[in-house]
């Protein structure tokens, strides 16, 4: 579990050197931090299954916004960050910016037995100036000492407009051992943007969906090309794919010709927080390849995953009143700071649409559960092949 040095009394520290994360956390902040977590752990028991003992790995993936990116979270949203990462075994992260320093503080709550991987940043304003991460607990998962993001062949000659030589975003394959399980995890972010009419141009201009179905195309034909220099052949396609239920489906049509397939507790689920969840739409994803025994752990028949909702512990809709100074402190404009305090409506708007998504993140993590003790079916198998001998 995290580390919660910020949220003792005073007295602890006239005692003890505790060494704080956020030493301007006053005690409004710490009393609310500590009803938050205490709301979060709750939730988190409820929907995210408990560790076993070489038993199980609890996978997942988070866009987690503009992490590092400026100064929007408090001490409160980043504990909040932690401690839904702290639930979880391995990690993908996506929209991580070039300043570690959030990465950082995440990593001093979560404690010594915690560490991360990240690439390069990619620039460009294609890029954004974002990495991609995996965050993983070292008592549970180690890693395997592949890591690299996959890039095309110099010589590729696509017949795609615009011939692409890259993913917007390069993914970002590491390896990873836990128990007798080895895997690869290839963290992605693809091209976003809803598919809509293009003015006619020449040369033609791509729609956003066909964008991200060159991209999934390219990277599929990366992973086949390599198939047998891959340190591992149990994949995990995994991150923000920005894929549209009503655009992107010839795309899903190439990942599921590959021999991709998605876990039955994530399908169809909505990752975005919206004001109208009927608007949400599934953009986080894992898509899984393996050999036999690289398994989704299955309960009462369901394979278990699914999208933890964190607004139904923290930030809730009913919250907003009690964060209009702290929403006002980080405001800068002078209108802005009166308008926040004095109008309800303009409050609660900043609240729902802007503050509580800076917190946290406008994207919910998603998990599944991986099975990585199939001895007893291992052996099982042997034994009816050596006595067939």
């Amino acid at each position: 579990m995290p580390f919660y040095n910020d949220l003792r009394p005073e007295a602890d520290f006239a005692t003890r050197d505790f060494v704080r994360v956020f030493p301007k956390m006053t005690t409004t902040e710490r009393v609310r931090c500590i009803d938050g977590l205490r709301r979060l752990k709750a939730g988190l028991a409820q929907h995210v299954p408990p560790r076993e003992t070489e038993g199980n790995l609890l996978v997942a993936s988070w866009n987690i916004v503009a992490l590092g990116g400026g100064d929007y979270r408090d001490g409160e949203g980043l504990y909040y960050v932690a401690e839904i990462i702290g639930a979880f075994d391995l990690i993908a992260v996506q929209e991580l910016k070039p300043n570690l320093t959030d990465l950082d503080k995440l990593m001093r709550i979560l404690g010594p037995h915690w560490s991360y991987m990240v690439n390069d940043p990619t620039g460009g304003d294609a890029g954004n100036d974002e990495r991609s991460a995996y965050v993983f607990n070292t008592n549970r998962v180690r890693l395997s000492g592949v890591a690299g993001e996959l890039s095309l062949w110099q010589d590729y000659d696509g017949d795609w407009p615009g011939a692409m030589r890259s993913l917007k975003r390069p993914p970002y394959m590491t390896g990873f051992v836990t128990a007798w399980k080895h895997f690869a995890m290839v963290n992605l972010h693809l091209h976003p943007g809803k598919d809509r009419a293009k003015p006619a141009a020449d040369p033609p201009v791509p729609s956003d969906a066909q964008v991200r179905q060159e991209e999934i195309r390219l990277l599929l034909a990366v992973l086949a090309a390599r198939r047998d220099q891959l340190w591992s052949k149990n994949l995990i396609l995994v991150g923000d794919t920005n894929f549209y239920r009503r655009h992107d489906e010839a795309t899903l049509d190439l990942l599921h010709a590959a021999g991709f397939w998605e876990s039955g507790g994530l399908v169809g689920k909505t990752t975005n927080i919206t004001v109208d969840p009927a608007d949400g739409e599934t953009y986080d994803r894992m898509f899984f390849n393996g050999e036999e025994y690289f398994d989704i752990a299955v309960r009462d028949g369901l394979e278990q995953g699914g999208v933890f909702d964190f607004l139904d512990h923290v930030y809730r809709d009913a919250d907003w009143p009690i964060y209009r100074e702290a929403m006002r402190d980080i405001r800068t404009k002078a209108a802005d700071k009166s308008k926040i305090m004095t109008d309800d409506a303009a409050a609660w708007r900043y609240f729902r649409d802007t503050y509580r998504k800076r917190q946290v993140s406008d994207h919910f993590p998603i998990w599944v559960e991986l099975s990585v003790d199939d001895s007893d079916a291992f052996l099982a198998r042997n034994r009816a092949a050596i006595a067939a001998t």
